[in-house]
């Protein structure tokens, strides 16, 4: 297998390809261990069910581990030591198996010592290191097969000389696991997993970092362990086992050279905490100690290669048979969805795991990505926000997710420790990166030549310090943001290897204000550089006028603050291109009909069911929707707070600035109609932007909500009740016609739908459970429904029963169309006997209900002497002609009633004529075709009967019109155009 991680000093300056080429392929054997525990009991018990099923290369090995943590202390028991051990084992177990607070949406079952997948771990050399890896595409790269793998136990053993193996260096780019890994390794140990070491002292080496005071190797670990205080005079003295691990060595400046750090074998003897370490890896202090030292490529030769017995390359999951093994076991806890486990939510989280499983099969790109097994996190915690988010307000939003992802990956860690200037990975990652991403976005781009990558990192390197900070980049995060595209015929470009990733950091670099022009920048230095000098001077020349009573002294003093005050003027007018930028890509016209932005994250993961593209096929053009709202997101306090800790600072003054700005620009825009899916993305960027008071203020202009036919999932439902909220205002119309609405989606939206005016909640599949959702509505005091269209649902009789219920208290309804909703007679007569009770309802439609003689004529009846119904709609029910004529005889002058049932009136065309057509051909797709066409035929034989029934000819030419339009109807149903 070609070699993973290279080190970036040996590539020529001009080329970037390799850097992504070498990504780890593995098709050999792999180790995966689903430890399966409740948890461990009181420690030094026995552990009850504590086993490991070993995954390797397909097939299944069950091999029990040692179920004591007594094993392995033997020999301290002549010491009296197993005690402190036993201490110091609950004390670690505790610290490394919490979780954040990200993790924990996964539901309480999930932690690290129940479920983990290893990843692939490859024996390297410093020699392979050092050389510059072959020129290899991803897709040979995958059908490499890996010979060199070395499961994390075995990292000891002896090397192919047979020497016993001391000090390990276990090296990967960001975002392969390195952290993850040793955290599982020390659980291990303190569930007596790992019974070659008796003892586990783990050092960070961040925290190291921070002490430069002099102290001893044993002051040091009872400092941090202090259950260790009755060991420690044992290191050096006795045969105990010990294993010391470093993680993160490149937080540490070490220098092996004799004439920087002195020799030291005394653990007791105070030196500064780098000689320790540069003695434990020397082996002159405890030479007996086993080390583990983790890092990232570019620091591994910062230890010379005699000091090293074994390197190991964390290669991350470069079998999909690995990264599906992850999502299963992430997506599949219990508790996951955050409800308590039932049916359908089980099946939903089986559906996600196939349909992920499929796209990982099919699209490479994801895949590629999923070789870290920090976007594989990444994937599946985006879809836990999309599909288990059901809490108004949500408790994340999509733009806090990749905050936090990045605040997991990057920690506010510096590039490079050696550099004076000490810029933090990610402050450089949104200068470099995000301008390559900002770039694609205006060019509407996602794949980048060598050219393109060359331009953004390397056109203005000007300094020695500059290009090692290159160096470091490429070494150790390049391979992070950017993978080789899998396309045909792309194979040599690059994309991000998360395409929402690319808007994030597009969105990141124009909110820290890197996208400016050069003048800018030389009148921010200079600004910066005059304003200090002034305020020496002026106080120099404050003096001098005192004694010296010149009167061009304040004219001078005023000149030198003029230019400070006018660039801040100028960094005004940057806020207000930041919030025209953010309008503009927000309300961009040729983006109006795309789905909304939601949608899109989903079919990037999930994938499109159906036919692939032919490769032939011109792709679609590229949209970049999430880039104004990733722009919102990043202003929000707590995503500023956390990008604060990575280095990436946004004060409060300028986040006040830019929404300030905004309020000219992008509540002026909002006010102009909006398709549905653009809607749904406007009021996802307000959820996103977490400003309460913008919020309010850019809601109270919208009186109507068109959402019609947007999927609304139970997020969606949760963002539009969560940003609704925001104000108390009436909202003239809401239209959720066609979204998928269910029970629980009703439940989410009650606040908002009480105060809608006009509701349509056409083609939803409500059911009975549904109706008493809306029984719930309409009995609210605070109820302000006056139209509720419910055509098209299920409703059935028992959801008749419990609208029929709400007609009898309810007091704002005054239109209610129930049209094709399986209502029957026995629905029909029960809403009929609530009827009388009511005393606001004017129009009620029950067409297409198959309703017979009997329930029409007692609806009739209710409505005569009903106050305020005065319209009834009757059409397309299987009514009789002695029913049909005794409907006719309804007049509205004496009945106080007009039912709806046919396009004629005696021997006259009705004036609703138009209406009934108009219903017809808007339902038709969700109606029985044949059935409709039955009843086309004897409303035509009605019109062509009345029409000779007539001598009026101009009543003669409208019945003309209408038989004509019921005609061309029929044709078009026929022929299957309709």
């Amino acid at each position: 297998m070609s070699r993973a991680m290279q080190c970036q000093g040996c590539l020529p300056w001009g080329s970037w390809t390799p850097l992504c080429r070498s990504l780890p392929g593995s098709r050999g054997t792999r180790s995966v261990y689903l430890c399966a525990a409740s948890g461990p009991g009181e420690l030094g018990s026995v552990l009850v069910g504590l086993g490991c099923v070993r995954y390797q290369g397909g097939s299944q090995e069950r091999s029990v581990q040692p179920s004591s943590s007594h094993h392995g202390l033997s020999q301290l028991r002549n010491v009296g030591s197993s005690d402190a051990i036993k201490k110091h084992q609950k004390s670690l177990s505790a610290w490394f198996s919490h979780q954040p607070n990200e993790e924990r949406q996964f539901g309480p079952s999930f932690s690290l010592d129940a479920v983990h997948v290893d990843p692939v771990i490859r024996e390297s050399s410093l020699e392979e290191i050092l050389k510059p890896s072959p020129d290899l595409t991803i897709q040979n790269q995958l059908q490499q097969p890996c010979s060199q793998v070395i499961s994390l136990q075995n990292l000891f053993d002896v090397d192919a000389c047979g020497r016993q193996v001391k000090n390990v260096v276990l090296y990967g780019t960001v975002g392969t696991g390195k952290s993850t890994l040793i955290k599982k390794m020390v659980v291990d140990w303190c569930h007596g997993l790992l019974p070659r070491f008796e003892l586990v002292i783990p050092f960070s080496c961040e925290d190291l970092s921070h002490s430069h005071a002099p102290t001893s190797l044993r002051r040091l670990i009872t400092k941090k362990y202090q259950h260790l205080r009755d060991v420690v005079p044992m290191l050096g003295t006795s045969n105990l086992k010990v294993l010391f691990i470093l993680n993160g060595l490149e937080r540490l400046n070490l220098d092996f050279r004799l004439a920087s750090t002195e020799l030291c074998c005394d653990p007791n003897e105070p030196v500064p905490p780098s000689a320790i370490v540069v003695n434990l890896l020397r082996k002159y202090l405890l030479p007996e100690a086993s080390i583990i030292v983790t890092t990232r490529p570019s620091a591994v030769r910062r230890i010379p290669g005699k000091y090293v017995g074994r390197y190991a390359e964390i290669c991350g999951f470069s079998d999909t048979n690995l990264q599906k093994l992850y999502f299963q076991m992430r997506l599949s806890q219990p508790g996951c969805s955050g409800e308590n486990l039932v049916g359908s939510t089980s099946g939903e989280q089986e559906n996600l795991v196939e349909m992920l499983s499929r796209n990982l099969e099919r699209h490479n790109q994801i895949a590629a990505a999923c070789f870290l097994p920090s976007y594989c996190w990444l994937v599946c915690t985006t879809l836990h926000f999309l599909y288990f988010t059901r809490t108004v307000p949500p408790s994340q939003t999509l733009t806090g997710i990749y905050t936090s992802f990045l605040r997991l990956n990057f920690s506010g860690e510096v590039l490079d420790s050696t550099d004076p200037t000490n810029i933090s990975m990610m402050k450089y990652v949104a200068k470099t990166v995000g301008k390559l991403a900002y770039e694609g976005v205006m060019s509407r781009k996602t794949c980048f030549s060598e050219d393109d990558l060359q331009q953004c990192f390397e056109v203005e390197m000007k300094t020695e310090s500059e290009l090692n900070l290159l160096e470091v980049f490429r070494s150790d995060v390049f391979r992070f943001f950017l993978t080789p595209c899998v396309q045909p015929g792309k194979e040599h470009t690059f994309v991000f290897t998360i395409p929402a990733m690319q808007e994030y950091l597009a969105a990141l670099y124009v909110v820290l204000g890197e996208k400016k022009t050069l003048a800018q920048r030389m009148g921010k230095e200079l600004s910066e550089v005059i304003g200090k000098v002034s305020e020496d001077v002026a106080v120099v020349l404050s003096i001098i006028s005192k004694v010296l009573p010149l009167r061009f002294l304040p004219v001078l003093l005023n000149l030198l603050k003029i230019f400070p005050r006018y660039f801040s003027r100028l960094s005004g007018k940057d806020r207000d291109t930041i919030a025209h930028t953010m309008a503009e890509e927000l309300f961009k016209e040729e983006d109006y009909y795309n789905d909304d932005v939601l949608d899109q994250i989903n079919s990037s993961i999930l994938g499109v069911e159906g036919p692939m593209r032919h490769p032939d096929e011109a792709p679609d053009d590229e949209v970049f929707e999430l880039f104004p709202i990733f722009m919102g997101g990043i202003l929000s306090r707590r995503n500023r707070a956390i990008l604060e800790q990575l280095g990436c600072s946004i004060k409060n003054l300028a986040a006040f600035e830019i929404a300030k700005a905004m309020k000219k620009t992008v509540i002026r825009n909002s006010r102009k109609g909006l398709p549905p899916s653009e809607l749904m993305d406007y009021l996802f960027f307000l959820h996103e932007f977490q400003n309460e008071r913008f919020t309010a203020e850019a809601i109270r202009s919208l009186r109507t909500v068109n959402l019609s036919s947007v999927r609304m999932t139970p997020l969606k439902c949760s963002v539009l009740a969560s940003v609704m909220g925001t104000t108390c205002h009436e909202v003239e119309e809401l239209n959720l016609t066609s979204c998928n609405l269910d029970t629980s989606s009703l439940r989410i939206l009650f606040p908002v739908l009480l105060r809608c005016k006009a509701l349509h909640l056409q083609l939803n599949s409500l059911g009975p459970d549904a109706c008493k959702e809306i029984r719930d509505l309409l009995l609210h005091d605070k109820c302000v429904v006056s139209n509720l269209r419910l055509a098209n649902n299920p409703v059935g009789e028992q959801g008749a029963q419990y609208l029929a219920e709400a007609l009898a208290g309810n007091h704002s309804l005054t239109h209610l169309s129930l049209l094709h909703t399986a209502l029957g007679d026995r629905g029909t007569e029960v809403i009929a006997q609530h009827l009388a009770e009511n005393q606001h309802l004017q129009e009620l439609n029950l067409g297409y209900n198959s309703l017979t003689d009997t329930a029409a004529l007692q609806v009739v009846e209710v409505a005569k002497k009903h106050a305020t119904l005065d319209k009834v709609h009757l059409y397309f029910n299987d009514i009789s002609e002695d029913g049909k004529r005794a409907l006719h005889s309804l007049r509205m002058d004496r009945d106080g009633v007009r039912a709806l049932v046919f396009l004629t009136a005696g021997t006259d065309v009705s004036d609703y004529w138009s209406n009934i057509l108009n219903v017809v051909q808007k339902n038709l797709p969700f109606w029985d075709r044949e059935r409709v066409r039955q009843h086309l035929a004897l409303i035509l034989q009605d019109l062509e009967s009345s029409r000779r029934q007539t001598a009026n000819p101009w009543r003669k030419a409208k019945f003309l019109r209408v038989e004509s339009e019921v005609k061309k109807m029929l044709g078009k149903l026929q022929h299957g155009t309709l």
